[in-house]
């Protein structure tokens, strides 16, 4: 049984976080000069193409057998090199669960915010109220993957909400299939300008297992955007 720091509704279980479900991964070219509006100045954006950098979204529906059932979207305005790390920042993220909000916050320095989801055979819609943050369009995996085939994937996240850089592990299991993809993100939406509307591509990530590790301090951020 999970020990539940605090005793209010937004009381959160501790880190680390075991988390089972689907998710869909888009990512994309996005420009250096864009993406620099989005993440802290003086952390130093990782091009992988002269005057480019390699964002993303992230589409999780976490489900019964998780430590906590809720919905997910996550954006990613680039990567940041720090000493050998490359690493993606989280400049945006979206939950429908209160825990998931105060827990994403105090332990991982992430900017949650609740937000409403809308699932459908194939598609997914991210809303504040009347305003649509986002809509991700798949269709059918290209080469579907055996099930029994279950690859794993980590790596290192970056994020922070005070001047504290934060860096934490992500750890997956997960079938992986190639999607065709498509994002519709209106003009109010708050990450509209990094333009992420074609993906270069899309990855379901079926029958997923993430463990999410606690966070440890790296640095320090004078310059928040």
């Amino acid at each position: 049984m999970v020990a539940f720091s605090q005793s209010s509704e937004t009381a959160y279980p501790p880190a680390p976080w075991d988390l089972q479900g689907i998710a869909f991964v888009t990512y994309h070219w996005l420009d250096v000069a864009i993406a620099q509006s989005f993440i802290p100045s003086d952390l130093e954006i990782f091009a992988l193409l002269p005057g480019k950098t390699l964002g993303g979204t992230y589409w999780a529906q976490y489900t019964a057998g998780s430590i906590l059932e809720y919905n997910e979207l996550i954006v990613f305005p680039g990567l940041i090199r720090r000493d050998r790390t490359i690493s993606p920042w989280v400049s945006h993220i979206y939950v429908d669960n209160s825990q998931s909000v105060a827990g994403g916050r105090e332990i991982w320095g992430l900017p949650k915010e609740l937000a409403e989801f809308t699932w459908t055979e194939d598609s997914v819609t991210a809303s504040q109220g009347d305003r649509v943050l986002a809509n991700l369009r798949y269709t059918p995996s290209i080469f579907p993957m055996k099930t029994w085939w279950k690859p794993g994937l980590s790596g290192d996240v970056l994020g922070g909400l005070s001047r504290d850089l934060l860096q934490f592990r992500c750890e997956f299991q997960s079938n992986f299939q190639l999607q065709n993809g498509h994002l519709t993100l209106p003009l109010e939406s708050p990450f509209s300008a990094l333009d992420l509307q074609q993906p270069l591509g899309t990855i379901a990530l079926r029958d997923l297992q993430a463990h999410i590790n606690a966070p440890k301090v790296v640095g320090v951020m004078a310059n928040r955007p």
